[in-house]
């Protein structure tokens, strides 16, 4: 199965670790690949303490602002790689990409090796891509849309993202 997590609103990462944290308790193991991400987030601190988890990070310390820079293609399609390697082990019952939408929407990791990952993804093993304006191609392909839509947030009015709230 196929989830896809977008919109512009917070939460879908939250809600992928969500996913991430009953798939565990059941004692299956998950894989979270964070496209983009390469700085330490508070979640990181909590993953690691998990046995079935397995969490990695393929970004640079500041994500993506602005025009990307060819480490992020390379580090973006490290992270497809180490995706692809696994969904095709069987041994995840979950894979989450997290941010794999924006990456695809800069043009960082090619749509045609997106959609021939999930076309590839083994029926056994649940898979959520994660981030904003996930392409319509990967949106048909999905079995699950849900998307997070922005109505209210404390940005707006100037508050800075929070250690343990945003990251």
């Amino acid at each position: 199965m196929i989830q896809v997590y977008t919109g512009n609103g917070k939460g879908k990462t939250t809600a992928a670790l969500g996913l991430a944290l009953r798939v565990s308790g059941a004692g299956q193991k998950v894989y979270i690949c964070q496209f983009l991400k390469g700085r330490c987030c508070c979640e990181s601190f909590s993953l690691e303490k998990l046995k079935n988890v397995k969490f990695e990070q393929f970004g640079r310390i500041n994500f993506v602002k602005g025009l990307p820079r060819d480490e992020d293609k390379r580090l973006a399609n490290a992270a497809l790689n180490s995706a692809r390697r696994a969904i095709k082990s069987k041994k995840y019952a979950l894979v989450i990409l997290d941010e794999l939408n924006v990456a695809l929407n800069l043009k960082l990791i090619k749509l045609a090796d997106v959609i021939d990952l999930i076309m590839k993804t083994p029926k056994k093993v649940e898979v959520v891509l994660t981030g904003r304006l996930a392409h319509p191609n990967v949106l048909k392909l999905a079995d699950l849309v849900s998307e997070i839509k922005d109505m209210k947030h404390y940005h707006k009015v100037g508050l800075k993202a929070r250690r343990g709230i945003e990251f």
